[in-house]
Order: structure tokens, then sequence, then C-alpha cells
């Protein structure tokens, strides 16, 4: 059953009582802002005067990854007490309450495979998960479409941390753009962040950051904060630059750029997708092993049943890999350096 929000709650927590569903409410603060809280970790800022952005931030799409979760619930309750107040139009997303509830990365299904309409494929809507994609899309159309009429820019930036570490601590996934050109202010809005480290994908994907950028034209990305860790344990201080960049993106406040120079960045893209196809799929290195760590060419990285895969490219790093996906699913990327020169607008 939905229940409703108080005002004055505590807008994380309030959530992760009720996952199951809040009842719609609105409200406006002293400041102007219209508060609409549409469900269970939905909430959006309407400014009074918006400028020219909509933004969404999204977090816990994978539940076990809690730094992400804190920096928005944060920002939610700043916003919420009038400690920040936002020029732009702000949705705030909290992804898989339940999975968070859980301390687990998904409960049935991992979240971030479910969405350009994933969810209701092969067998359809048969868990929560699948459900929940589909509202979060809905959510993130309803959100664009209620924007001002004129020229306007859409974002999406969806917060997670890694299962992992990471030999670059941050990094983000630059989704397929179809041969459009990469945007260079929002290489420099993610270095501002703190992350330099960017993979740009040659691919169609079933994330969340890809769905609204070929489907919504956003800018948007999936960012890596650094590794999973449990709630209490995170070091906040190491997330300063991306909780200061957020801020003055949504109050419209100077941003801390430099002008995009390659030099300062890793950049990477995708050689190859090695995916599970049998539950004998196992890795040939530590559970330790850092994502962008490289190995010799001819190295043996993973076998499933009598197929090997070893290291075919010189500087060819492995990233996300997890034997324990379901079968069919990616269970490792292997990505290559690039170069971006004359290809950014």
């Amino acid at each position: 059953m939905s229940q409703q929000w108080i005002p004055n709650d505590d807008f994380l927590r309030h959530t992760l009582n009720h996952p199951a569903g809040l009842s719609p409410c609105e409200f406006r603060l002293e400041n102007g802002v219209t508060v609409q809280v549409w469900d269970t970790g939905v909430i959006c800022f309407e400014p009074a005067a918006a400028g020219d952005k909509d933004i969404v931030l999204s977090c816990g799409v994978h539940g076990n990854e809690t730094a992400p979760i804190e920096i928005c619930a944060e920002l939610v309750q700043d916003m919420l007490q009038q400690k920040l107040l936002p020029k732009q139009r702000t949705l705030v997303l909290i992804g898989n309450p339940a999975a968070i509830n859980a301390g687990k990365r998904e409960v049935e299904e991992n979240l971030n495979r479910l969405f350009s309409g994933h969810h209701s494929k092969g067998a359809g809507l048969i868990n929560d998960e699948r459900k929940r994609a589909l509202t979060l899309e809905q959510y993130v159309t309803r959100f664009y479409q209620q924007a001002p009429q004129g020229s306007r820019k859409r974002y999406l930036y969806d917060l997670h941390t890694a299962i992992r570490g990471s030999r670059f601590e941050k990094f983000a996934v630059y989704p397929f753009l179809h041969g459009k050109p990469w945007q260079k202010n929002q290489l420099e809005f993610l270095r501002a962040c703190g992350v330099s480290t960017v993979l740009l994908m040659q691919t169609a994907a079933s994330t969340f950051s890809y769905y609204a950028s070929n489907t919504h034209g956003a800018d948007a990305f999936t960012v890596e904060l650094g590794k999973v860790r449990p709630f209490g344990q995170n070091d906040m201080s190491r997330f300063s630059e991306v909780r200061a960049s957020l801020r003055a993106l949504v109050a419209d406040a100077p941003l801390a750029t430099k002008d995009f120079a390659e030099a300062d960045f890793q950049l990477y893209e995708v050689y190859r997708s090695i995916h599970k196809q049998t539950q004998d799929f196992k890795l040939h290195f530590a559970d330790d092993v850092e994502n962008f760590t490289t190995y010799p060419v001819g190295t043996l990285l993973a076998t499933d049943g009598d197929t090997e895969y070893r290291v075919e490219k010189e500087g060819e790093a492995l990233i996300f890999p997890n034997a324990k996906v379901a079968v069919g699913q990616r269970a490792m990327l292997m990505v290559v350096p690039r170069s971006v020169k004359g290809q950014l607008a």
C-alpha cells in the first residue's frame, strides 16, 4: 500500500521505509520552489523561474552502491531545508529501494540491464525490478516532457560505485551516440567532478544512461565514483568535487571547469564484450584485480566451458569483470585507449 510522505521527514529514510510506493504529493517551499513526490524515491524540484536545464540525478539503481545514495540524499535534504536553492528543474531518483534495504546489488535481476524496453522482453514484467525500470523510464519521460517550451538542455547522471577497485578511482561511461559527436563541455564537467577517465561506448546498451541519451537526447552518463562500501563506511571527503559540482549545476552557480585538453584524460573505447555463455564461466585472475588492469598479450583471462578468452591486443584492459552474472549477460568488457581529437562538439 502506498504511504503519504510527510514533508518534514527525511526523504531517503521514508523511501526505504516504504519501498513499495509513496502516494504522490505536492507542496511549495518558502523560496518559491515547488516540490513534487511522484513515487517512492522519486522527487522533483521546480523553481519558480526555472533556467534552461532539465537535470536528472539517479542513484541506488544497484542497491549496495551506497555513496551515490548518500550524495543524492544530502542534496535532496538541503533543497528541502532551503539550504540549497535549485534554479534548474531537478528530478532525483533513488532507483531500487528494495535492493538498498536488502544491502544487495539486486533482488532478482540487474536493474541497469532492463532499460530501453528490455524490462518487457522475454517473459515480460515478471519481477519488481522490471516493473521499476518501466516506471523509471516513465518518470524521466514525464519530467522532460513537462519542461517549459523553448531551447532546453537535458541531462542525466546515473551515479554508481563499482564492485571492485579501479586503477582510476572514478570513471564515467559515455553511452553510444550513434555517430553524434561527444560533447566537450560534458567532459569538462566530468573532470570538475573529479572524473577524468571516460569509457566511450560503441554499441547500444540496456543501461539507464543509454536510455536517457538515445530516447530523450540527453547528455547522459553512468558515473562510477569508487568502490562499493556499506552505509557509514564511505569517506565522503573523496566525493567533495562531485558533490560541489552537482550542487553548482542544480543552483546554476559557476562551475570549476577547465578547458578540455586530452592530456588531462584517460579515454578508452570498448574493444570487445565477453558474455557468459554457460554456468562454467570462470575468471582466471584474483577477485581483487582492479578495473583497467592490463596484462601481456596471450594472458588467459577467462574460460567458459571449452572456450578460452585471452588478451588479444597490446594495452587491452579489463573492466567490470563479474563471473556471477546470469548466463547471457556481459561478464567483462575489454577496452583500449583512444583519441577524440577532431571528434568533439
